[in-house]
């Protein structure tokens, strides 16, 4: 009977190990809501699985959001050693204040990062943001006197570049949100697995765009492949909200229609089971409720839906 024991422990612990051998990266959501929440608002620290080295994609909320974390014991430490020492730079995909807000209100007590984006992105930062008009300007380009606390690494769309002090890689895509105003989204690589997250976008056909259309080629060859993990993206508003008040989100309708433009390029049988994070869910009444619940309701591809939560970690 021991060595029966013995035998049964021993394969669940390689069942274990090889579990986790497969896992590429860990997520930890500091915020997830797409508004009216200052303390949930748009954050994801991630790092590939085994290391502690993350990035941030976008920082709505930070502090609080690293708290929460410690309090589940996802992260060790105080809120500020980690944000000092394990973030090691941010992704931002866009100017509005719920994505970038908690870096800004952080850099006093912030370590010397890079922050990566598309030079449209950047450039708000430079304008808006990082001045002495409206703030301080912690970063190395801009209003006088630079700080130099930040370093504005403007990423090219469509070429790959090495997040520093990490073991990921990142490619940037522009997104349509509520055209003319971009958005972007970020393919990070980890050895040879992938990892999809797109900032605020609307559908194609409303943004009168091909952005989306675009991304999803580059992405299906990786998903083909089994190479691509995840993918975060959007949910703004529940199908009940008209495509001219959209302002540039996307419904679990729109969803649904954007993974069959992928679908078509990938085959259907890929996107079967395969995780899509719905992020930025606006609260408002019963409003995420009836999301969900739309998104259950019509799911043709079968996709595993995930709705993230405020400091629980997500592998993939």
């Amino acid at each position: 009977m021991k060595s029966v024991l013995t035998t049964l422990t021993l394969a669940g612990t390689l069942l274990c190990q090889f579990a986790y051998s497969q896992t590429s990266f860990k997520v930890i959501p500091l915020g997830v809501k797409g508004g009216t929440d200052e303390s949930n608002l748009s954050a994801y620290m991630i790092a590939p699985q085994q290391h502690e080295a993350y990035v941030c994609l976008d920082a709505g909320t930070v502090h609080f959001g690293i708290e929460k974390a410690i309090q589940a014991k996802l992260l060790h430490g105080t809120a500020s050693s980690v944000l000092k020492q394990q973030v090691k730079g941010f992704l931002i995909s866009h100017g509005h204040l719920d994505h970038l807000a908690g870096m800004i209100i952080n850099s006093p007590d912030d370590s010397t990062k890079h922050i990566y984006g598309l030079d449209y992105c950047l450039d708000i930062l430079k304008d808006k943001y990082f001045t002495w008009k409206s703030w301080a300007n912690f970063a190395n380009e801009g209003d006088k006197p630079a700080l130099g606390k930040y370093h504005y690494t403007t990423l090219a769309p469509g070429v790959e570049a090495p997040l520093e002090n990490t073991e990921m890689q990142v490619t940037a895509y522009p997104l349509s949100h509520s055209n003319p105003y971009q958005s972007t989204a970020f393919l990070l690589r980890s050895e040879e697995a992938y990892l999809l997250y797109l900032g605020d976008t609307g559908p194609d056909s409303v943004e009168h765009s091909d952005k989306l259309h675009l991304l999803w080629q580059q992405a299906a060859p990786l998903l083909k492949a089994k190479k691509l993990k995840a993918i975060f993206i959007e949910v703004s508003f529940a199908n009940e909200q008209a495509d001219k008040q959209l302002f540039g989100h996307l419904t679990p309708h729109w969803l649904m229609s954007e993974l069959q433009d992928l679908a078509s390029l990938a085959g259907a049988e890929t996107l079967k089971n395969f995780p899509v994070v719905i992020t930025h869910m606006k609260p408002g009444g019963n409003r995420e409720q009836i999301i969900q619940e739309q998104l259950k309701a019509y799911n043709p591809l079968h996709i595993k839906l995930i709705i993230p939560e405020q400091a629980k970690m997500l592998t993939f």
